[in-house]
């Protein structure tokens, strides 16, 4: 790829922070479930969250707690509001990927950096500090009034930044809740950080990097 958009737009929770929902999980629940049954726990409560965020806006304290409850159900193991609360507490003190700050920092300055991240106003900030290079705009589920993989967020972004999909290049670890909402909203330039957490889809057109230290060849710098 040789483009140098206007924007670069990143997923944030998973691309840029460890996102370490299945660490809080095993932390909770070690001593309910063995090993085997721990791994279908965790892949049934990521999937029971991607889920919670396909319907109406709400808060994502909800969205955790929905989630954990629907998970819990399945696998046959009581559920307590107060995991589901500490789970949510969690996640504002997560930080970034090894490679993020280094990544970001060859770029700051020169192409304005952009977060979409489906998250709370009042938690992203403590996420954001933690990056190592300044973010230039934060747009929220929160703010845009519901989460990715719908398309809102991405429209509420454009309408605040004045730009079209065209003008940005969107970076994300994710097809579900990303790379596949940007390909259908014409956003021909996209970036896949392949941190192991789906396989690769050529379908949808982007460039594949290993981690967000890649990025900064990608639009030449």
């Amino acid at each position: 790829m040789t483009f140098r958009p206007k924007f670069i737009t990143f997923d944030c929770h998973g691309t840029m922070i460890f996102f370490d929902m299945a660490g809080a999980a095993r932390d909770h629940y070690a001593d309910t479930l063995g090993p085997e049954r721990m791994e279908v726990f965790i892949r049934d409560f990521a999937a029971y969250r991607l889920d919670e965020v396909l319907g109406a806006w709400k808060p994502y304290a909800e969205v955790v707690h929905d989630s954990l409850e629907r998970t819990c159900k399945r696998n046959g193991v009581a559920f307590d509001p107060a995991i589901a609360q500490a789970i949510y507490e969690r996640v504002p003190s997560w930080g970034p990927h090894a490679d993020v700050p280094d990544g970001l920092s060859r770029i700051a300055g020169k192409i304005p950096l952009v977060a979409l991240t489906n998250s709370m106003n009042d938690q992203i900030v403590r996420n954001v500090a933690k990056l190592g290079a300044p973010i230039d705009h934060v747009f929220t589920a929160e703010s845009a009034g519901a989460y990715k993989p719908q398309m809102r967020p991405f429209e509420y972004m454009f309408d605040q930044l004045g730009c079209g999909p065209e003008d940005v290049l969107h970076v994300s670890s994710s097809f579900r809740y990303d790379l596949m909402t940007a390909h259908d909203l014409g956003i021909a330039n996209k970036v896949w950080v392949n941190r192991g957490h789906e396989p690769a889809n050529p379908f949808y057109g982007y460039t594949e990097i290993r981690d967000v230290s890649g990025l900064p060849g990608v639009v030449g710098l």
